[in-house]
């Protein structure tokens, strides 16, 4: 009986820790690609918070209550202590393939060399030079007392790497790392007296790196307690969580106002995080917040000098930090984040909030313990500066009191467009500093939530309507996501540029085939945005500057957008993506006027299509990942809805001749193609092997734009045919492979009419989302058999899941 109700606890326990998690990892600050910080845990002071790449960028809460600290928000940086650096960090090392028994102890090692590490060919990292193919590093230490805390193997290497402690193997890596990692060791590899570390890399491809050190975890904090998460509600717009810290209950609301009806305010770099108090316990309770802010937030490697500052302007009292350097558009990249500009914390002067600048973990220490400090109005070319601010709720009863901060960046100049440095959006009408900003921001927050929380309701209202709780679940999470991948600026021409960075793909600026997985949510929008994505493009290729018969690929490597970067063409793809997604602007604004600005080249582009289209040679398109290949159904399909849409808007332009030419030979290669690609119960990967199978989303704009190009059957004879290839976390992308794009089973899901079909599409998709182990801002590239993320995170292409949004928001039958 008693191992019975244990089971059932252990379920209970299990079950509410799954119920809890809502997403992979959870927006906090969503305002564009580089000012953008998430929670990669499910309970907010798991982890620290991150910006989407990974890298720590440090925000921490913590609630007193009648003296006692609670840490509801981010993990204190605690500092590891050095083994090996306390005997004075230098290696013996070898260039030249050593005896066989070179890491034991007992190898003689004393005709080595012995030097500082690191070691590489880089002379701003390493202090040792290393340009050879091999290296082999030995460190002999002492220890007295054995560490009764976690060891941990700090490590840099690139490329492959073997380390050894005492003979025994304590991690081995092909590849590369770009960031020192920690490897937990078992405590019992060391021993007292000497002990060995001893190191072989070898150089593959590139440059040549290494560092090591063997580490201990600190002592937690014995004087703060961690709160205890209640719940989080992640909507749209905002993330909310709920907490106990004693006899008080905390709610914390991170908003980012992304409201895509109001373009200045998408595109405004300022964030709210919202606190509100209440006793639970019918008494009254002292009440303190601190919220620190590091100036990691404004850096791109932790260690660039920085500096720092309190202000008092417009009402509001501030704190600002940013690099000593600042090297303004000075890096272009993909694991790229900000360096120049500064974040500011800000809050109104009225709540007599107490700001302060220390070094990191001092203001929350004196925090905590009620130890005074010494005011300072800067700090100067540091390596690291909390940002501290202290709101007093004073007595709380079980009455709500609440309080917000803000939180923003200024970057100065975000973006470069064909040489020319083009200003925040924000910077006009007489507001040129970030303070006035700040100012305007704070004047209307009140309306700024009421509309941020109508605009979530609506949104889970007609999503759910569309397709079903879980996938108005996936229409959340994908929203922010999709929106702070991009920033929006104005063209010298006054036009808008809605530029998006390809996250983690490979950091290319306004990529054509990103903006086509992502047009839906901004069709369903704001259709000016998606113009935003086009604009650029279109001007490469109208200005001359682009020359080819087909659209570039990307404007460059953000944020420099001065030409493509990209190594190669999708000829096909692109034009078709343009096609197509102009079709759908004309369809969204009623009139082709968009399509007419630009009749000149989206005709050069057909005419390519019509030529080249409908069985593609050996070249990439946007699931570039797969490879290249030849005579592909899904590219043909693309290239043949695109000849039918510049057929449709020529109609709607009134060119009467140029559309039934065009749509004459669009309908001549569907009917090819569904003879060709016949494969008796679907439809072929390539024309040349039946045995093949793939996703044809592209088919899904036939449907929405009412081309009727291809017969309802081919759309139902492709979703029965893959509703047999089902896996545990989705569809499979194609036969070659086991891996998925989330994106692409929205686009296909959406062919089917019946809701239990799209549903079965859906719900894989959405269970992928809840259980996969790849923690991060959700990938859209996964696999269907594990749930874990191939590649990609943070992407834009996540607004492709709004698509069956569009198909109802244009009445689509």
């Amino acid at each position: 009986m008693k191992r019975t109700c244990l089971l059932a606890l252990c379920l209970l326990i299990a079950w509410n820790t799954r119920a809890q998690r809502k997403a992979p990892a959870y927006p906090l600050i969503a305002s564009n690609t580089y000012f953008s910080l998430w929670s990669f845990s499910d309970e907010l002071y798991a982890s620290p918070t991150r910006h989407w790449t990974g890298k720590t960028q440090a925000l921490t809460g913590i609630l007193k209550v009648d003296g006692k600290s609670y840490r509801f928000l981010g993990q204190e940086e605690r500092p590891y202590r050095s083994i090996l650096k306390e005997a004075g960090h230098l290696f013996r090392y070898n260039l030249a393939n050593p005896l066989k028994n070179w890491k034991e102890n007992a190898f003689k090692d004393q005709d080595w060399k012995e030097s500082a590490a690191p070691f590489g060919d880089d002379p701003a990292y390493a202090k040792t030079t290393w340009k050879s193919e091999e290296i082999y590093l030995r460190k002999t230490f002492n220890i007295g007392e054995l560490p009764n805390q976690k060891l941990f193997l700090k490590l840099n290497h690139d490329d492959n790497v073997v380390v050894y402690l005492n003979g025994k193997n304590i991690y081995e890596k092909e590849g590369w790392v770009h960031e020192y990692i920690y490897i937990p060791v078992k405590s019992e590899y060391l021993k007292k007296g000497s002990n060995v570390l001893a190191i072989q890399v070898k150089n593959t491809a590139g440059g040549r790196h290494i560092d090591a050190d063997l580490v201990v975890e600190p002592a937690a904090d014995k004087d703060i307690l961690t709160a205890t998460q209640l719940g989080v509600d992640f909507e749209a717009t905002r993330t909310v969580y709920r907490f106990r810290c004693g006899a008080a209950e905390l709610a914390v609301t991170f908003l980012s106002p992304l409201l895509l009806d109001n373009i200045e305010l998408t595109e405004r770099p300022v964030s709210y995080i919202n606190y509100a108090v209440k006793a639970v316990d019918g008494k009254k309770h002292e009440v303190k917040l601190l919220f620190t802010a590091s100036s990691d937030l404004a850096v791109n490697t932790k260690g660039q000098p920085v500096s720092a500052w309190k202000l008092n302007e417009n009402g509001l009292s501030a704190l600002k930090s940013g690099t000593v350097e600042q090297p303004m558009l000075k890096k272009a990249g993909d694991d790229v984040r900000i360096d120049w500009g500064y974040v500011y914390v800000a809050a109104p002067v009225a709540y007599k909030a107490k700001q302060y600048l220390t070094k990191v973990n001092e203001g929350r220490k004196a925090f905590r313990t009620g130890t005074p400090l010494a005011g300072t109005s800067s700090m100067i070319n540091q390596t690291s500066v909390d940002l501290n601010t202290e709101l007093d709720f004073g007595m709380v009863s079980g009455t709500e009191i609440e309080k917000h901060l803000m939180i923003g960046y200024d970057d100065t100049n975000p973006i470069q467009y064909f040489h020319q440095n083009l200003p925040p959006l924000w910077k006009k009408d007489g507001v040129v500093k970030f303070t006035d900003l700040l100012a305007i921001s704070e004047r209307e927050y009140p309306d700024i939530l009421k509309k941020s929380i109508a605009f979530d309701q609506s949104l889970a209202v007609k999503a759910t309507k569309s397709g079903g709780k879980e996938y108005a679940e996936l229409c959340k999470m994908a929203y922010r996501q999709s929106v702070s991948a991009h920033r929006i600026v104005k063209a010298p021409n006054g036009e808008t540029l809605f530029l998006s960075k390809e996250n983690f793909s490979n950091g290319s600026i306004n990529t054509v085939d990103i903006t086509y997985p992502s047009a839906p949510q901004y069709l369903v929008y704001n259709p000016e945005l998606l113009k935003g994505m086009m604009n650029g493009i279109f001007y490469y290729s109208e200005s001359g500057k682009w020359k080819k018969p087909f659209p570039a690929h990307d404007l460059g490597t953000y944020p420099l957008a001065n030409g493509q970067t990209y190594g190669e063409d999708m000829p096909v793809e692109e034009a078709g993506n343009m096609l197509i997604l102009t079709a759908a602007v004309a369809k969204s604004e009623g009139n082709a006027a968009y399509a007419r600005k630009h009749w000149k080249v989206l005709t050069i582009w057909t005419d390519y299509l019509v030529k080249e289209g409908f069985d593609p040679a050996n070249q990439l398109c946007t699931d570039d990942f797969a490879g290249h290949l030849a005579h592909n159904t899904n590219l043909s399909l693309k290239a043949i809805v695109a000849i039918g849409s510049y057929a449709q808007l020529a109609a709607q332009l009134g060119e009467k001749e140029v559309a039934e030419k065009y749509r004459a030979a669009a309908l001549d290669m569907a009917a090819k193609w569904m003879e060709k690609a016949n494969s008796g119960d679907h439809y072929a990967l390539v024309f040349n092997d039946k045995n093949t199978w793939s996703q044809k989303y592209n088919l899904v704009w036939d449907k929405l734009l009412g081309l009727k190009l291809f017969p309802k059957e081919v759309y139902e004879k492709e979703v029965a045919f893959y509703l047999k290839k089902q896996e545990v976390y989705g569809l499979p992308l194609d036969s070659r492979k086991t891996y998925t794009k989330s994106d692409w089973i929205m686009w296909t899901a959406t062919l089917s009419d019946n809701d239990q079909e799209f549903q079965q599409f859906v719900k894989p998709v959405y269970k992928y989302a809840l259980e996969t182990e790849s923690r991060v801002p959700i990938s859209d590239w996964h696999e269907t058999t594990t749930g874990r993320m191939v590649g990609f995170q943070a992407r834009s292409v996540v607004g492709g899941y709004f698509i069956k949004m569009l198909a109802d928001h244009w009445n689509v039958k």
